[in-house]
């Protein structure tokens, strides 16, 4: 049995839109093309991979089909740049926003020239972790945390930055003048929060450490919106990794955390089952730019992390040496 792969590529959009009409936009062809091509291919293998009655959704054998079809396209594509030349292309999903990412991804693939980057903006950690476990993407970068009923079963992580994390507050709470402050010296300030507390694994875990009891949370509608809360709020504050750049009009200050220095833990992740072939080589990349920039120093007692990345800890030196 031979696969066509413009047949196995009309499935694929199908399913990911469940929907004729957009599968055949988003491929630029017709909707009557689309219907036959995928008719094609359910008689090529002899089998229903789509119930259209009351709508359309995927049958059995079509939620078995999907993973291996996304391999199959996947596998295509990089037989075609194997002959063109064409660079290999990285599909890297990031979130954590605000705390600008791409900043640290950037730097660890400096020397990958001939690498085509495709980044994507994910919702948050549930949402990458399952992009990746529908193969819509090759990679995840952000902080990992364990999610709930085995919904990360199938993916692998390797911790690749522990950033230390400043406090963030505006010109007039009480504490702007400080050179440093301790996490307990916020226990009397609100948190303001960039997004909904339940997507915040890092600073719920943060907060509830620390005893910070008075918490504002909503929806994230941007760094200007959180920086206008926080010039408005002398009580306000939030927590920012040390190294992401804050605009200058928003008039905001930055403060070091000690005693201890929380850290906010960067990870790569993949699926195991279909690892991308340059995966060996970025995590190189990675590995380098941590031992030069000291991106993996940890000190109990020091620093503190939360409990869920103690884990991490011990396999570190596979990136620091």
């Amino acid at each position: 049995m031979d696969l066509d792969l413009a047949l196995v590529r009309a499935f694929v959009a199908t399913a990911g839109t469940l929907h004729f009409g957009r599968a055949a936009e988003e491929l630029g062809t017709s909707q009557q093309a689309l219907s036959k091509r995928i008719a094609r291919l359910e008689k090529t293998l002899g089998t229903r991979l789509f119930e259209r009655r009351g709508g359309i959704r995927l049958s059995e054998t079509g939620v078995r089909f999907l993973p291996a079809a996304r391999e199959a396209l996947a596998a295509g594509e990089r037989a075609i740049e194997a002959v063109t030349g064409a660079g290999p292309a990285v599909r890297i999903d990031t979130w954590g926003h605000l705390y600008a990412p791409m900043r640290t991804v950037a730097e660890a693939v400096v020397e990958f020239g001939a690498v085509r980057w495709e980044p994507g903006p994910g919702r948050d950690w549930p949402s990458v972790a399952q992009a990746l476990l529908r193969g819509d993407t090759d990679l995840g970068f952000g902080r990992v945390h364990p999610l709930p009923d085995g919904r990360d079963a199938g993916l692998t992580q390797r911790l690749v930055r522990l950033e230390p994390v400043d406090v963030v507050v505006g010109p007039s709470h009480s504490s702007a003048g400080a050179d440093a402050l301790r996490p307990a010296d916020l226990r009397d300030s609100v948190l303001w929060c960039p997004a909904e507390l339940s997507r915040l694994d890092f600073l719920r875990r943060f907060a509830d450490e620390f005893g910070i009891t008075q918490r504002h949370d909503g929806p994230n509608l941007g760094l200007d919106r959180l920086a206008r809360h926080l010039r408005a709020d002398p009580e306000g504050f939030t927590v920012f990794p040390a190294d992401v750049p804050l605009p200058d009009h928003t008039g905001l200050r930055c403060i070091p955390l000690v005693e201890p220095t929380p850290l906010y833990a960067w990870s790569l992740a993949w699926r195991e089952s279909s690892r991308h072939p340059l995966l060996d080589t970025l995590l190189r990349g990675f590995a380098e730019a941590g031992r030069t920039r000291r991106w993996l120093e940890y000190a109990p007692g020091h620093d503190w992390l939360p409990d869920i990345d103690h884990p991490k800890i011990a396999a570190r030196k596979d990136l620091s040496g």
